[in-house]
């Protein structure tokens, strides 16, 4: 099913949106209807230029202090989305635009994502969650896995492996 909603949704959305400019056009004629697909497209690049550079600075900050930017890289990607869509001409954009400009909406959209976020910080063996995972039985060791415990015969050094630090040719 989620298979044909992709095509299904890049057919109808078109439709949709032309749909939107006519009501919009019989509502407040041709030149409002432009009015306001142009006024959309400059608020959408005004917003994605200030959304952008507040959104690297603050990442920017939060690496210096060494937090983990979690909600509010979602909550500044959201803006960044929101202000593409008000570039896009089409009222269907706009609407969904303006909606994530809506703190209450980023919220409940945080609260559906925020569950699955998970920031794993690079040359480090930490992975720190959004939310604290349930507790679980027993702390999960992670250096326990399958030990394999060899006798001194059972053992051999092969001089010939490239990772062999004693081979004979120096290169």
């Amino acid at each position: 099913m989620r298979v044909l909603l992709f095509p299904i949704l890049l057919l109808v959305w078109p439709l949709a949106e032309i749909a939107g400019f006519v009501l919009m056009g019989h509502l407040v004629g041709l030149w409002g209807t432009l009015g306001l697909v142009i006024g959309s497209a400059v608020l959408g690049a005004l917003l994605l230029r200030m959304q952008g550079m507040h959104l690297l600075r603050q990442l920017s900050a939060m690496g210096r202090q060494g937090q983990m930017p979690g909600r509010e890289l979602v909550n500044g990607g959201m803006m960044v989305v929101a202000a593409i869509l008000l570039l896009l001409p089409g009222f269907l954009t706009d609407i969904l635009g303006l909606l994530l400009l809506i703190p209450l909406v980023r919220n409940v959209i945080w609260s559906q994502v925020g569950r699955r976020f998970v920031v794993v910080r690079p040359g480090r063996d930490e992975v720190m969650r959004t939310r604290p995972r349930e507790p679980s039985a027993a702390p999960q060791d992670k250096t326990a896995g399958p030990v394999i415990d060899l006798e001194e015969q059972e053992f051999r050094r092969d001089p010939t492996s490239p990772w062999s630090r004693d081979r004979g040719d120096d290169r």
